[in-house]
């Protein structure tokens, strides 16, 4: 099996029912050991040693799953569990999830592969995995009640088929949806192209990330899985910005991000610097005929998105959510807005009586970010995050792409923030910026005297015939 250091591996899952579908019992004889992890650092891309070659994704704050190669079939182990995620330094979230996280490791094949998941259940209640996009026989889709029987707690089941055609897909439960996608039950899947492909390009940097959001009362640790839209944490891959890694390139790499959205609502991903085409979605490769440049791409609920571009332009590039709340953490709904009040020191007064109470900026939401104001424990900031010139004021679904002429092939480190070379940012002006010219100014310098007497200027009468419609009497 592939394995990294920062893995540590468990054993002793116990064996147990079988999937809906026949499948050789000879895969039950050993499972692959169940690999976890719990950094919530972007793990650099996991180089196939074993099966097709093929040039691997980097999960944004994630990590891809090791596998074993079994009689000519790639085997990975999955272990519904609950799960600690680190959302942000400051705030520990106990989801749900797989493997030790929320999202899941990220599944990785080559077209053609026979592929067999072993899914081990260690939650307190049933479960099921759906391969959200996948073409496969019907009773391996993963529909509790179904395409199978709900796998009980303490059982493993096996889900085998081929992976059919290449694209970016997810994983995720069909069994109790409310509550456990709600708590975090996710993951990516990609399938990666046999050989070369008239629709999907060789790339020189290949990341993917989740769409997610939660619902954790400032002071809480635990969702609340009742909530339908009144999410306050917006994340990729349950992670909110300052947590959200960069995303680190070279310049002029071709650049593939690939983006799933399982929220409750659509997601305008936009790019700073830099146009873009989608070329790919849950559904396949789009033709080239089809694409055209954007710099923003909505993401529906339940949708994947793949786009790509050359990052020609070096710098540090701002890649987030355009809906302005979903860059924010921790945000209230029923707040009411205090601009122009004075709260000094209530906030901290207030705190006293209210665990969860959080002040609103008395000048705008941007203090938010500058001020120390009292927080419940283990709640973040609505607005944070330090930048080369202070003050992000962001939270949520925001992050960088770092384009650099250094950077090496390979090399995914955080080169640090960029510095503007003279004479290419903006600044401060001290000059004498002189009176605004106003259009009734702008006249000949005659105008006034010539216009004496009338407190507008009179324009020509414009003639204007009216058509009416016959036989229409009394409208």
């Amino acid at each position: 099996m592939n394995s990294r250091r920062d893995f540590f591996k468990t054993a002793g899952i116990a064996g147990g029912a079988l999937a809906a579908s026949a499948v050789s019992r000879v895969a039950l004889a050993a499972l692959p050991e169940a690999v976890t992890r719990q950094s919530p650092d972007t793990m650099p891309p996991l180089m196939p040693q074993t099966g097709r070659p093929y040039q691997p994704v980097v999960t944004l704050n994630g990590w891809t799953l090791p596998w074993r190669m079994r009689q000519g079939v790639k085997e990975f182990h999955l272990m519904a569990e609950p799960v600690a995620r680190e959302m942000a330094p400051g705030m520990i979230a106990h989801l749900w999830g797989y493997n030790g996280q929320s999202p899941g490791p990220t599944i990785e094949v080559v077209e053609g592969d026979r592929v067999r998941i072993f899914l081990t259940n260690r939650l307190p209640e049933h479960t099921s995995m759906h391969w959200h996009g996948q073409r496969l026989p019907n009773g391996m889709d993963g529909v509790s009640g179904l395409t199978q029987p709900p796998v009980a707690p303490g059982k493993t089941y096996v889900y085998e088929f081929v992976a059919r055609r290449p694209g970016t897909f997810m994983y995720h439960p069909h069994a109790d949806e409310m509550t456990q996608m709600a708590m975090g039950m996710m993951g990516l899947w990609i399938t990666h192209p046999k050989g070369r492909h008239p629709l999907i390009a060789e790339v020189d940097r290949d990341f993917a990330f989740l769409i997610n959001a939660y619902d954790i009362e400032p002071g809480a640790s635990r969702p609340n899985i009742a909530t339908m839209t009144e999410f306050n944490l917006w994340s990729w891959n349950s992670r909110v910005f300052p947590g959200i890694d960069s995303l680190n390139v070279r310049q002029n790499d071709r650049v593939r991000i690939r983006v799933g959205n399982l929220t409750m609502t659509n997601h305008p991903i936009h790019l700073h610097g830099h146009e873009f085409m989608v070329t790919g979605t849950d559904g396949g490769a789009i033709p080239k005929a089809a694409r055209w440049p954007e710099v923003t791409t909505d993401i529906g609920v339940g949708q994947m998105r793949q786009i790509e571009l050359i990052a020609d332009e070096e710098g540090d590039w701002a890649l987030h959510c355009h809906k302005s709340h979903h860059t924010m953490n921790a945000m209230g709904h029923s707040v009411p807005t205090m601009l122009g009040v004075q709260q000094q020191n209530l906030a901290e007064k207030i705190s006293k009586l209210i665990p969860s109470y959080m002040a609103m900026g008395q000048n705008g939401m941007a203090e938010m970010g500058m001020m120390s104001m009292p927080l419940p424990e283990n709640t973040l900031p609505m607005m944070t995050g330090e930048g080369p010139f202070g003050s992000l004021e962001m939270g949520g679904m925001f992050s960088v792409m770092k384009v650099r002429k250094n950077q090496k092939p390979g090399d995914y480190r955080d080169p640090g923030w960029y510095r503007q070379p003279a004479g290419t940012a903006a600044y401060e002006y001290s000059g004498d910026p002189g009176e605004p010219v106003r259009a009734d100014s702008a006249a000949a310098p005659d105008a006034q005297s010539h216009h004496a007497g009338h407190e507008m200027h009179q324009h020509p009468a414009v003639e204007v015939q009216v058509v009416k419609p016959q036989h229409h009497n009394g409208h």
